[in-house]
């Protein structure tokens, strides 16, 4: 790794909270990130874990079900996100208009035809409003027994359509997992009208904080928007904005040294490192990280690197390094052990 590949990588992994200072708490962890992806439950509290000291899953879930300060919902890219509460509102009404081609696609795949979509979505609406929260299956056996299919994914795709309009989030932890809430049950009413271009400018902004440097092809590609509107934005903070050798963006004041080592972390399903960017060839993760679905694997991540993939069987760590013997000196095994350690310790998983 050359100096100039060797600064990119920490300076991506400082603005992700990966090198430096832990957050102080899940709320300020994801505040850093903007959106953490959300579809692997314990994937999403990892992330959490990662950027943080002395936590555990128990302090996620109280986030998202005590205080109401996380929350969960289908957001960037059309796919769940974890975000600060505070942030759901403007992120919403920037993605959800770009997901709504896809969701009636899907419907109709799923046999929903639009007039079933509505009264799915009614029938979710009223049955949050008599009885919720409610778990996924609870809200399932309401609307299959008024005759809207809820097989395969359909069920999935109502819940979409309730959440991208605004209407229902994920909110408090019941067991193993999220039920759902009526938004203004939960959250209350908007804090403010929203405004698109301080919308677009904040996203810029925040991206950058959690991911710079980067381009405006990164930025869109994260947030799942079109180009024009990512360019729009970067564009809106200029005077915040600094140009890294590489030609990337970055926010101005932020320190670019490349540091003399990197962190050794067991990252979780689809961590942020892996998909914040329009290419991860910078972080040496290739397709031995994902599986042949597209779902990111737990990765093994050694001197600024993806170094392998991990599982735990049983409530034990196994580590899957890409090379066959690892080539990590005792420190870095050391520390490897150390994180399988602290892994169940955040988990509250014994070994079987």
């Amino acid at each position: 790794m050359d100096i100039s590949e060797r600064s990119l990588v920490h300076a991506r992994l400082a603005a992700q909270g990966l090198c430096g200072p832990p957050a102080p708490g899940p709320v300020q962890a994801v505040g850093r990130l903007l959106a953490v992806q959300a579809q692997d439950p314990r994937g999403m509290r990892l992330a959490v874990r990662a950027r943080t000291r002395g936590l555990r899953a128990a302090d996620v879930d109280a986030a998202l079900t005590l205080d109401r300060s996380l929350l969960v919902t289908w957001l960037c890219r059309g796919t769940l996100h974890l975000v600060r509460t505070e942030d759901y509102w403007w992120l919403r009404e920037l993605t959800a208009p770009r997901m709504a081609a896809q969701i009636r696609r899907r419907l109709a795949q799923e046999g929903v035809s639009p007039g079933d979509a509505q009264r799915g979505v009614a029938l979710i609406e009223t049955a949050l409003a008599a009885d919720g929260p409610l778990l996924r299956d609870e809200l399932r056996r309401r609307v299959a027994a008024a005759g809207v299919p809820t097989a395969g994914q359909a069920m999935v795709y109502l819940l979409v359509v309730a959440a991208t309009r605004g209407t229902i989030v994920r909110g408090p932890v019941v067991g193993t997992e999220q039920a759902y809430a009526l938004v203004s049950d939960w959250l209350g009413p908007p804090p403010q009208a929203f405004d698109r271009d301080a919308a677009l400018a904040e996203l810029a902004r925040r991206y950058l904080a959690g991911h710079g440097p980067a381009d405006e092809r990164d930025l869109a590609r994260w947030a799942g928007l079109p180009l024009g509107d990512a360019r729009r934005g970067l564009v809106a903070i200029t005077a915040e904005v600094v140009t890294t050798p590489g030609g990337r963006q970055d926010l101005a004041g932020r320190s670019r040294h490349p540091g003399d080592q990197f962190p050794t972390r067991l990252l979780g399903a689809f961590d942020p490192i892996l998909h914040g960017w329009a290419e991860r060839s910078w972080i040496g993760a290739d397709q031995r990280t994902i599986t042949s679905n597209g779902i990111f694997r737990p990765t093994i991540l050694v001197d600024g690197r993806a170094a392998g993939t991990w599982s735990m069987p049983g409530g034990r760590v196994e580590l899957a390094p890409f090379a066959d013997p690892p080539a990590w000196p005792a420190p870095v095994a050391a520390a490897l052990a150390d994180e399988a350690d602290d892994v169940r310790r955040f988990l509250g998983v014994q070994p079987g």
